[in-house]
């Protein structure tokens, strides 16, 4: 079948129309395919330059000996001095002794707080940007803040009086070494449970309220909706939360350094960070600090390791 031209022209071979829409929808595919890797590769290059980087070199470091500038390969010895360290155990069982109290007052206190915020009918909206304010103080401030105001050993310290107030002894707080551990746990609680309470309301609002009427059909009064009903459809959350706050324990150090001055009375605030802080600056000696920091690393590894294993089961 012959094609009819108009006159004084011709017909120039192309692509159809859906040829054409096919290579735009390609391209345009390719070009926020490059878009997102390069904002990937920009992320990754971040973590390979300020995390990876720094752990490999932590690893090799603690195999090495450095001494006036000429460093050299000793294997083990840095691990076997580390371990040999007076410091060593009683840092591992203040580290492990302040993770446990954590895990009983630090992990409980938020899930109530948001149950409690969540069950309230009024000034939800100022209540939650109560409770989440400590967490938009620095640190430091708020850490100063217990060690001079709350927990000064006078009378005129906020909990001494307080104590007092109600007839019961007072306490020396950060200068009595029975009283430092809680002492910590409690101005770590109220500086970071602001943003645990947030996600369990999270948790919570998605809770069907199908199954909290069932519950109270059946007679069930607070406590059991909170056993059966808000926990189980919490686990995850709870899970996951538990594991953050044990590595996040683990890891303690800004509040030995300012609440305790850094050891504490009797040694009883030396953690695991503070002693790695402790060989790295004060006794000029990195490659034992990256030694017990391998240590450290080793040992978050496994505990994360089993978590994962016995969630996985379960799930």
């Amino acid at each position: 079948m012959a094609i009819i031209t108009a006159p004084g022209t011709t017909e120039k071979p192309g692509r159809s129309e859906p040829a054409i829409r096919n290579n735009a929808r390609r391209n345009r595919k390719i070009r926020d395919n490059v878009t997102g890797h390069a904002f990937l590769i920009g992320a990754v290059l971040c973590f390979a330059l300020f995390s990876w980087y720094p752990m490999i070199r932590g690893i090799v470091m603690s195999f090495q000996r450095t001494k006036r500038g000429v460093t050299t390969w000793v294997g083990w010895d840095n691990y076997t001095r580390i371990v040999a360290d007076p410091s060593f155990w009683p840092a591992w069982k203040n580290t492990f002794y302040f993770t446990v109290l954590a895990l009983i007052l630090g992990y409980a206190v938020p899930f109530f707080v948001a149950i409690l915020l969540n069950e309230l009918r009024h000034a939800k909206g100022y209540l939650r940007i109560l409770v989440y304010l400590p967490v938009m103080l620095p640190p430091a401030s708020a850490l100063f803040l217990f060690k001079f105001y709350a927990y000064d050993p006078s009378d005129a310290g906020l909990f001494n009086a307080i104590l007092k107030s109600l007839h019961l002894p007072t306490s020396q707080w950060m200068q009595s070494a029975d009283a430092t551990m809680p002492a910590m746990v409690i101005a770590s609680t109220w500086m970071n449970m602001g943003g645990a309470v947030l996600i369990y309301l999270a948790s919570l609002q998605n809770i069907p309220g199908e199954l909290y009427e069932a519950a109270e059909l059946d007679g069930a009064g607070l406590w059991r909706r909170i056993w059966n009903v808000t926990i189980p459809q919490t686990r995850l959350i709870l899970a996951l939360l538990a594991m953050m706050q044990i590595v996040a324990t683990m890891q303690l150090f800004i509040e030995p350094l300012i609440l305790a001055n850094g050891a504490g009375t009797e040694d009883s605030a030396t953690t695991v960070a503070y002693l790695i802080y402790q060989h790295g600056f004060f006794q000029n000696d990195l490659n034992g600090a990256a030694a017990l920091g391998v240590i450290m690393l080793v040992v978050l590894a496994a505990f994360s390791a089993v978590y994962v294993r016995l969630t996985t089961k379960q799930d």
